[in-house]
């Protein structure tokens, strides 16, 4: 192990034909092959990497080499470590082409991180490395001759013993507190201070809802915004989840697009109502006796309108059923990767799509009631009809082909897979592929909500790249700000559709045993109720 003394690093003393910048979110899938070309695929399980797991890279300290149309080069990237009880960064890996060997592209990256960690006011950067090459930029290895690496990092401590206010490790005894500091050592000798050096990375997490919510960045965490799903009391909540195999993203999409419900959900005949509990798209519309199901079936080209709010987007989908009557269906996208939908009339979903990793999402939802406490026993039941325990993983997937009856298909649902939208929402993302190809794509008007939303996560994304926070990244005081959102599935005015819909929102808080306030962006709008009542 080295670290970096307080000298001068030799200046590279030829241009070379690339460039350095931050690295970007389009550079992901290149820098890993690049990373397993230069270290093997088995680099996941090297010491170093255990360091790594489970950690962001420190801010602005991830940069990439390009050469020749953008093309990456090179890669370094350092990561937030405790050394000897103090902050400080880890260097690596750094990796560099074949091709480009010989063009100072590792010496540019590293004077380019060291120079970047000095400016962001980081005061010591450590490495694990060959100690004559990284000597010339100012590394040596007596300056860390007291530090060393902790031992057999590669036990799962998720397996660990809950002893003495801390976790300790089932393999050596090693006990750890809640910041992740190593507390005690008991197969060392006596009197040894090894632990005094040893930190494991640790998460705040909090309980909201039936969901633990972990931070995994750097700093302080962001604050939770004023949500229902979270303002609500807990016997007017349920938590549930379910496994995807594919990519959060498309998981993600299908959920905020407005259209897809009236084929993917579609069902030929409609059910009893008042039997729709804990159903989705099976109860009726708002202001009316009549199926959401028929809704669906019958108008299958709504209008779609997108607004930008501060929490994401808002999408409007307008049916008309006739010159006096229009279905309006008021849905959010909750940046980055959540929507708020209505359920039915008196209970929403806020479900979030969480990756695995780049094949795999978890999604989970809270369902919040504004009338009465929701019966969880029959909430679960219902999803452990179709989800096992404890992977989450539904019944029905590729490998029975979902369930697929051709016989249903002709005569009771649009896809054949029975009565339960997760299977079509299941089937319609993982059949496209772990990871979509959307170089292939062909959007249509209907898609309008799922162009808006790319156009946001790639700004988003180009803000973080900057250094600065993305949307939702919320302080005390703006977090209180962000209330609600509202939604709504109902039939109103065909002219005044606008102010119904949130006309039809406030009654419901207003009318919940619990305190639902009243989102600002529509409480000024509305002062009576007069096309809800």
């Amino acid at each position: 192990m080295t670290a970096k003394r307080n000298t001068a690093a030799a200046l590279i003393r030829r241009a070379a034909p690339f460039a350095i910048r931050a690295e970007r979110a389009s550079d992901v899938v290149a820098r890993e092959a690049l990373l397993d070309a230069c270290f093997g695929e088995n680099r996941q399980a090297r010491t170093c990497q255990r360091l790594r797991d489970g950690r962001a890279p420190a801010q602005g300290l991830s940069l990439a080499a390009v050469r020749q149309g953008d093309r990456l080069v090179g890669t370094v990237r350092l990561w937030h470590v405790s050394a000897g009880g103090r902050s400080a960064l880890m260097l690596g890996p750094l990796a560099v082409d074949d091709d480009c060997r010989g063009l100072g592209v590792g010496a540019a990256l590293m004077q380019r991180a060291l120079a970047v960690a000095k400016a962001r006011g980081h005061g010591a950067v450590i490495l694990l490395g060959d100690a004559p090459y990284y000597a010339r930029f100012g590394f040596d290895g007596a300056v860390a001759a007291d530090l060393a690496m902790p031992g057999m990092t590669g036990a799962d401590l998720a397996f660990g013993r809950l002893e003495n206010g801390g976790l300790r490790c089932a393999f050596h005894g090693w006990l750890f507190d809640t910041s992740g500091q190593c507390i005690e050592t008991p197969a060392e000798p006596a009197g040894s201070k090894l632990c005094k050096g040893i930190k494991q990375r640790s998460y705040p997490v909090v309980e909201k809802s039936g969901i633990l919510w972990a931070y995994l960045g750097e700093g302080e965490p962001p604050a939770f915004p004023e949500l229902d799903c979270f303002v609500a009391p807990g016997t007017h909540t349920f938590a549930f989840k379910g496994h995807m195999n594919c990519n959060w993203l498309q998981a993600l999409e299908v959920g905020i697009d407005p259209a897809h419900a009236s084929f993917l959900h579609r069902f030929f005949e409609d059910e009893d109502t008042s039997a729709a509990y804990g159903k989705q798209f099976r109860g009726a519309s708002a202001g009316s006796d009549m199926p959401m199901t028929k809704i669906l079936r019958e108008y299958d080209r709504p209008i779609i309108n997108v607004e930008h709010t501060e929490y994401g987007l808002r999408l409007i989908a307008l049916r008309e059923l006739d010159n006096e009557r229009t279905h309006v269906r008021v849905t959010n996208q909750l940046f980055p990767h959540g929507f708020v939908i209505p359920m039915s009339t008196e209970m929403t979903i806020t479900q979030w799509h969480v990756p695995v990793d780049d094949e795999n999402c978890y999604w989970y939802a809270i369902f919040t009631s504004y009338a009465a406490p929701v019966d969880k026993q029959k909430m679960r039941d219902q999803r452990l009809e179709l989800y096992t325990l404890p992977d989450y993983k539904s019944r029905k997937n590729r490998s029975n082909d979902y369930g697929f009856d051709p016989h249903e298909q002709a005569s009771a649902t649009y896809t054949g897979m029975g009565s339960d939208i997760n299977v079509h929402d299941q089937w319609a993302v993982e059949s496209m592929g772990a990871i979509q190809d959307r170089t292939n794509e062909h959007l249509g008007q209907s898609d309008k909500a799922i162009v808006q939303y790319r156009r946001l996560l790639r700004q988003e994304i180009e803000k973080v790249g900057g250094g600065e926070k993305p949307m939702l990244f919320l302080d005390e005081a703006s977090a209180r700000s962000i209330q609600g959102p509202a939604t709504m599935d109902g039939i109103g005015p065909t002219l005044g559709w606008e102010l119904y819909w949130m006309e039809v929102d406030v009654k419901r808080r207003r009318g919940a045993p619990w305190a639902a306030p009243v989102p600002r962006e529509i409480a000024g709008k509305v002062q009576h109720l007069t096309a809800a009542e």
